[in-house]
């Protein structure tokens, strides 16, 4: 089992940043990659970013150049700095962790950019 929580979530104007932390704890060893998703208000949940156990980083195309996944192996812990950030960002950002037995994921946190 994989327990995972974030935090760092808020309110900023359209243009600001946030950060965004999830720090695993559990079975560490059985994690393949981590990521984020988000869920905004009526769509479905999409894919943010991710990070393999061997550094490997994707995005998705809509926040390229904007936010970056970065992780601090010695605290477990895996890191989104939002850049940059508009409206259409707003949503509850969830952690994910891919494991040997499935995938586990984190409570969510709000963000929300006013514009």
């Amino acid at each position: 089992q994989v327990q995972l929580v974030e935090s760092g979530g808020g309110l900023v104007q359209s243009g600001g940043s946030l950060r965004l932390s999830c720090a695993a704890s559990g079975s560490i060893f059985s994690i393949n990659h981590m990521g984020w998703y988000r869920q905004a208000p009526g769509k479905q949940r999409e894919f943010v970013a991710t990070i393999t156990r061997g550094g490997t980083i994707n995005y998705a195309d809509s926040v390229k150049g904007r936010f970056t996944i970065s992780r601090d192996n010695a605290k477990n812990t895996v890191y989104l700095q939002l850049n940059s950030l508009k409206p259409e960002d707003t949503a509850v950002y969830s952690c994910n962790a891919g494991t040997f037995w499935g995938d586990f994921w984190g409570q969510g946190t709000q963000v929300t950019v006013s514009s």
